[in-house]
C-alpha cells in the first residue's frame, strides 16, 4: 500500500478518524465468488466515523427532525404487487434461531418478517433500547442511513473507501487485524462462534447473548476504527454488482475513487437488476457471520442488500471527504 498524504491534525466532527489516501488490492481470490477479481484501486483520504453510528446518535437525529424510518411508514401496494394487503404493515426482519440444526439454503428458516420491528423496536413490537444507547444502531434501510447522513453533513462511504479503511493499512490481510481470526485465543470481533443458526457459544459464562454489543468492544484496526469487522453490516453508496470489474491494463490506469452509481443494466450481470428496488453492496459482516454459513467479517467480503430493507443486524457508519 502506498501512502499519499500527511494526516491532518483535527477531525471535522468529533469522534471521526483520519483514513490516508492510498492505492490498494480491492478484492479476494480466496473466498467467496462475488469477491472477484482481485484489482488495483487508488482512493483520497477522507474522515471516517470511527465506529457505527449508535442508537444514541440516531435518536438525536430522530428527535431533531422528526424523521420516521422506512420500516415505520405505511407499505405502498404497488411495490410489492400480488401479495396479500392484510400483510402490507410496517415491520421489518428480524432473527431467531433455530431448535437445532436445519439445512442452510433457506434464510426464511431463521429469519422472520415480524410488524412493528423498527430501529426502536429492533426485535419487533416489545422489545426496547433500554440500556443499548451505545450499541450500532440497526433496522436502517438504505434511504434512512442517508437521511442520517445528510442531516449529520456527511455521506455514506463508497465500497472502495469502505475496503480501503477495513484494512487498516494491511495490504493482504484476511481480517482488519491479520490473518488469524483469534490470535491467541483472543476474540477480535462480534461475529457468530458455534454452529449457526442453533448454536451459539459466548466468550464465557458472563458474556452475552448473540446480538449486538456496544460499539468500541473490540480493538480497532490499524487506523482506529473499531467495529469493522462483525457486530453489524454496514451500507455503502455503492450499487451491487455480482463481481468486480476486470483489473486496468496498467497500473497507472487503475481508477481512482471508483462508485457504482447506478445498477448494472438489464442482461449486462447477474445481479436483481429488474428488482423493483435496487441492492446496494455492504460491507463488514455481523453478529450472525459464522465459518459455516457466512464468513464474511473480512474488508474484502461484501454482499447485494436490497434498499428497502432493514434487518437487526445492519447499520451503517459515514464520512466526509
Amino acid at each position: 500500500m502506498t501512502t499519499t498524504e500527511q494526516r491532518p491534525s483535527a477531525a471535522p466532527a468529533r469522534g471521526m478518524v483520519r483514513v490516508p489516501g492510498g492505492s490498494f488490492l480491492m478484492g479476494s481470490e480466496s473466498f467467496y465468488p462475488e469477491e472477484r477479481p482481485v484489482h488495483p484501486v487508488a482512493v483520497d483520504g477522507f474522515w471516517m466515523d470511527e465506529h457505527p453510528v449508535t442508537v444514541a446518535a440516531f435518536r438525536r437525529f430522530v428527535k431533531a427532525t422528526g424523521y420516521v424510518t422506512l420500516a415505520e411508514r405505511p407499505l405502498d401496494p404497488a411495490d410489492y404487487p400480488g401479495a396479500d394487503p392484510a400483510d402490507l404493515v410496517p415491520g421489518a426482519l428480524v432473527f431467531r434461531t433455530t431448535p437445532g440444526p436445519v439445512d442452510l439454503d433457506d434464510w426464511r428458516r431463521w429469519w422472520s418478517y415480524l410488524p412493528g420491528a423498527s430501529w426502536h423496536h429492533p426485535h419487533g413490537t416489545g422489545s426496547t433500547l433500554n440500556g443499548r444507547e451505545r450499541h450500532p444502531v440497526t433496522q436502517i434501510a438504505h434511504e434512512d442511513a442517508r437521511a442520517y447522513a445528510h442531516w449529520a453533513g456527511k455521506d455514506l462511504p463508497t465500497e472502495a473507501e469502505w475496503e480501503f479503511a477495513a484494512r487498516g493499512g494491511l495490504a493482504a490481510a484476511v481480517f482488519p487485524w491479520g490473518d488469524e481470526f483469534t490470535p491467541r485465543g483472543r476474540r477480535m470481533a462480534n461475529t457468530w462462534h458455534g454452529r449457526f443458526p442453533w448454536e451459539y457459544l459466548p466468550a464465557g459464562k458472563t458474556a452475552p447473548a448473540a446480538g449486538t454489543t456496544p460499539v468500541g468492544c473490540y480493538p480497532p484496526n490499524g487506523y482506529g476504527l473499531y467495529d469493522m469487522a462483525g457486530n453489524v453490516w454496514e451500507w455503502t453508496t455503492d450499487h451491487y454488482t455480482t463481481r468486480h470489474p476486470d483489473p486496468a491494463p496498467a497500473a497507472c490506469c487503475a481508477p481512482r475513487n471508483p462508485r457504482v452509481d447506478a445498477p448494472p443494466a438489464e442482461g449486462t450481470d447477474g445481479s436483481a437488476s429488474a428488482e423493483r428496488f435496487p441492492r446496494r453492496v455492504i460491507k463488514g459482516g455481523s453478529h450472525l457471520c459464522a465459518p459455516n454459513y457466512c464468513l464474511r467479517y473480512r474488508p474484502a467480503a461484501r454482499q447485494g442488500q436490497s434498499e428497502d430493507t432493514a434487518t437487526c443486524h445492519l447499520g451503517f457508519r459515514c464520512v466526509i471527504r
